[in-house]
């Protein structure tokens, strides 16, 4: 997870709603996107890189995407 948020990333897009901020972001000297999430009601927050084909479904439904070594955010896939 070393190349997740690096100086230089750039802001994609942002959302905010019922206390959940999702954020995607771009590096581009690495070239690696990831998303971000923030949420109040649970007082966690967690990133992952995400392909580029997967991005903006990525944004929309970051629980989807959630790492499985997250217990709280793992999804059955």
């Amino acid at each position: 997870m070393s190349t997740l948020l690096e100086v230089g990333s750039r802001e994609l897009d942002s959302r905010s709603g019922d206390g959940i901020d999702v954020t995607l972001l771009w590096n581009p000297r690495t070239n690696v996107l990831c998303v971000a999430v923030d949420d109040e009601r649970e007082g966690a927050s967690f990133r992952f890189e995400v392909d580029a084909a997967d991005a903006l479904d990525a944004f929309r439904h970051p629980y989807a995407y959630a790492s499985s070594g997250d217990e709280t955010y793992a999804l059955a896939g």
